[in-house]
């Protein structure tokens, strides 16, 4: 089904409209350090081996490290897009390892996070049109709620919310939610509690950052999954080795596996919503 990418113009706080494509998946955070590239790297992966066609997109602009936790030297990256050297297009590379493409971000670009408004909108509707080449693309966005997280998390259909059960962590899920509220996207959010000690814990933390949201937002953010803790994790990170090559039957990796269903049930419901609006 390559290429029947569904999109939908939606309207934005600003009266304004932006463009959401229904196979863009987003994963956030509010903070670093809670494992989101990871995640997304082994979304992407468990992706294709379900047979489907994947982009992973390194949208942490400055921060990037997915060519790194995969041991890629990449000769072209973001940072020819941003320059305007090179299209959105020109810069994908194949990782054969995994079986899926990647985009490679640019590490140590500060200026990169701070891109003039002009700039940054090109780069949406390349990524949108690029989109359309595939059943499936995952966006890693940087940390945090700033501008470019924002604009690039409303081309998605639905932005995968990375927590841990750390106060800090909930704290920043949840002023990312409170400003994706404000900014019209909260019905769009969907909760992952990651390097949780077991399922009950887990369902815990979720519970914790539910209710707030739930007596503060009015908000019923749904849960994607759940990450079990697992000290393949590191292994993996360590060796740049995906886990699902390297520990295929870790906890963790069948957690991300089940996460995968869930999200292109996701995929599909927004093609048909957006087919019939």
């Amino acid at each position: 089904m390559t290429g029947n990418t569904a999109t939908q113009k939606q309207p934005s706080s600003s009266g304004s409209s932006f463009q959401r494509a229904a196979n863009i998946i987003a994963v956030a955070s509010g903070k670093g350090g809670v494992g989101k590239t990871w995640f997304s790297i082994t979304l992407a992966h468990a992706l294709t081996k379900m047979g489907k066609h994947v982009l992973l997109f390194d949208g942490d602009l400055g921060l990037a490290n997915v060519d790194v936790q995969l041991g890629l030297m990449p000769k072209r990256d973001l940072n020819d897009v941003i320059r305007g050297r090179l299209g959105l297009d020109r810069v994908i590379q194949e990782y054969e390892e995994g079986g899926f493409d990647i985009i490679a971000g640019r590490s140590g670009q500060a200026s990169l996070s701070a891109l003039p408004s002009q700039r940054l909108s090109l780069l949406r509707d390349q990524l949108l049109d690029v989109a359309s080449n595939y059943d499936v693309v995952i966006a890693d966005l940087g940390a945090g709620v700033d501008r470019t997280v924002r604009m690039l998390s409303a081309t998605a259909s639905t932005t995968l919310l990375i927590s841990t059960d750390e106060p800090t962590s909930l704290t920043d899920a949840y002023a990312f939610i409170k400003l994706g509220n404000a900014a019209g996207m909260s019905k769009n959010i969907n909760i992952v509690v990651n390097m949780a000690s077991g399922k009950s814990e887990g369902e815990k933390t979720y519970k914790t950052l539910l209710k707030a949201c739930e007596n503060f937002l009015r908000l019923s953010p749904p849960m994607a999954g759940i990450i079990r803790a697992d000290t393949k994790v590191k292994e993996t990170i360590r060796t740049q080795t995906p886990i699902l090559i390297r520990s295929p039957n870790a906890d963790a990796a069948e957690d991300a596996e089940r996460i995968a269903q869930f999200v292109w049930k996701s995929v599909e419901n927004a093609q048909r919503r957006m087919a019939s609006a």
